[in-house]
């Protein structure tokens, strides 16, 4: 099996350091087993993907030495199989539609009989007002057609058909977990709840699409951020349901400033074209990222 790994951009701003070593991590590791290195754009967003941005996404990783083979796979061209998904997982009946806003979410979790919030990977754990405000023909929803125009959430517990999943990671978590990571169903339902798999207006989300994508293009080893790991559990789920592979998980350290704060998109003080305008080298950025 050929060795494959990829590197997954949003076209919503400048890339910064931080991508540059997740970037050039994933092309040495692919590179050293002989294998091959993907760019994906990740731009599902329409909202925010601009044009100019994944151009300068090319242009910024071709500088640093990175290549690719073409054409590039773009989220916004696969919502035929994202729609397919969706629709396999309805009929399963393991997904539900949701109408709650962000403040009728916070507003339900904040009530004193509640108790605290608690977050997730997607940020508060959504407290399942719609799954329990359903009628009994609500309920049967693999038997309806999907609601167009709501967001649709994933019925964790019903989703969760094992004791126990696991995968393998050879890289680092947050608490430098590593090795083969177990966790069982209870958790992953209390840890994470009811996730959405497709968000209002745009017919997918994130983890249902990155989990497609892997699979569709073969990645055997993905490469990001450890403040993915935790959402690495929430893909074992999905890839159980869809009957898709599970890769081998690399998650490394993130590129933080002087002050320990996470490199982010709208702070390009840090950003790639910034450092390549005041004459940086492309053997600086690997220095600057410890890859050399």
């Amino acid at each position: 099996m050929t060795f494959i790994t990829r590197f997954a951009p949003s076209p919503t701003g400048p890339l910064h350091l931080g991508h540059a070593y997740s970037a050039l991590l994933a092309q040495d590791m692919a590179r050293a087993e002989g294998g091959d290195f993907l760019l994906r754009i990740e731009d599902i967003d329409q909202s925010r993907a601009r044009d100019h941005w994944e151009a300068q996404i090319y242009d910024d990783l071709s500088w640093l030495g990175l290549c690719w083979p073409t054409p590039v796979l773009r989220q916004s061209d696969q919502k035929d199989r994202y729609r397919t998904a969706l629709e396999h997982l309805w009929a399963s009946g393991v997904l539900y539609p949701c109408i709650c806003s962000r403040r009728d979410i916070e507003t339900a979790t904040s009530a004193p009989q509640e108790g605290a919030q608690t977050y997730g990977p997607d940020g508060i754990i959504y407290p399942q007002t719609c799954k329990r405000n359903m009628t009994k023909d609500q309920a049967l929803t693999g038997q309806n057609p999907i609601p167009e125009e709501t967001a649709i959430r994933l019925d964790m517990q019903r989703a969760c058909a094992f004791s126990s999943a696991a995968f393998t990671e050879t890289g680092y978590g947050p608490n430098g977990e590593t090795g083969r990571i177990e966790f069982t169903a209870q958790q992953i339902v209390d840890s994470v709840g009811d996730i959405v798999l497709s968000r209002r207006g745009m017919g997918t989300s994130y983890h249902l699409s990155v989990v497609l994508d892997d699979a569709a293009q073969g990645v055997t080893h993905v490469v990001r951020g450890e403040d993915l790991f935790e959402a690495t559990k929430i893909h074992v789920v999905l890839q159980r349901l869809l009957g898709l592979p599970t890769p081998t998980y690399h998650h490394h350290k993130l590129m933080r400033d002087g002050a320990g704060k996470r490199l982010a998109k709208r702070d390009d003080a840090r950003a790639i074209a910034k450092y390549r305008a005041e004459g940086a080298s492309r053997q600086d950025i690997r220095k600057m990222v410890g890859l050399d």
